[in-house]
């Protein structure tokens, strides 16, 4: 069955469907040897569909996607006390998807919906310590603030591997500073930095493994491509 060529794309996961219009634009996508152009159909069970010269990752029946979370959404499917939650932001996927890991209701940014539960939980079992970096502004910062920071603190009976803090700015007692843990901890960086003496004031997550939140909009999603999915397993 012929569809738009965006729309396969995206439901292949090569990229969102404004990526995917992009690429078509840019002479990037090909059906049968000819370069396709925006607008364009194709069957891809009987065409021959090539991304940049490459063909498209097979269906999987899987989805993934990353989304830019804003604050005021809590990360579950539904919520008991009516609050907005992020599966609202993500229904116009189609498939039922739910989060892999958590961002609390006042923090932002990459967050990681999937139906594959192999790779959720491949991504936040404690024992593959995933790496995840954030943006984090603070109040009540002295020099030093950082060093205390960067100091290994026992969170719930459990020491916390030493994370890696650089200090991007500061000014009197607000200052940012990028960090990046190994762990998951309920809340683990505000309740580093109250151990550090600072109260978090913004915390937005830029970096899951090997995946960027880049320069998505804040409260958008888009399918993660077959390459990112691969790094990710």
């Amino acid at each position: 069955m012929k569809e738009r060529l965006q729309k396969i794309l995206s439901a292949r996961g090569v990229a969102s469907r404004r990526r995917a219009e992009e690429m078509i634009l840019a002479g990037k996508v090909t059906v049968n040897g000819a370069v396709a152009g925006l607008g364009d159909s194709a069957d891809p069970d009987a065409d021959v569909i090539l991304v940049e010269g490459k063909p498209l990752p097979e269906r999987s029946g899987y989805v993934y996607i990353l989304l830019n979370k804003p604050r005021g959404y809590v990360t579950t499917l539904s919520d008991e006390k009516g609050r907005p939650n992020v599966a609202q932001l993500v229904a116009d996927c189609g498939v039922r998807v739910y989060p892999v890991g958590r961002l609390d209701m006042d923090s932002e940014g990459l967050l990681l919906f999937t139906n594959d539960g192999e790779f959720a939980n491949a991504l936040t079992h404690p024992k593959h310590e995933v790496k995840k970096t954030y943006d984090v502004w603070v109040t009540g910062y002295a020099p030093g603030g950082e060093v205390r920071l960067g100091k290994p603190i026992t969170l719930d009976g459990y020491t916390i591997r030493k994370p890696q803090v650089r200090l991007l700015r500061a000014e009197g007692d607000k200052a940012k500073f990028r960090v990046t843990i190994h762990e998951g901890r309920n809340r683990q960086v505000r309740r580093m930095c109250e151990a550090a003496g600072m109260h978090c004031t913004r915390l937005r997550r830029i970096r899951e493994g090997s995946l960027s939140l880049g320069d998505l909009p804040l409260g958008k999603w888009r399918y993660l491509t077959a390459e990112e999915v691969r790094d990710l397993k």
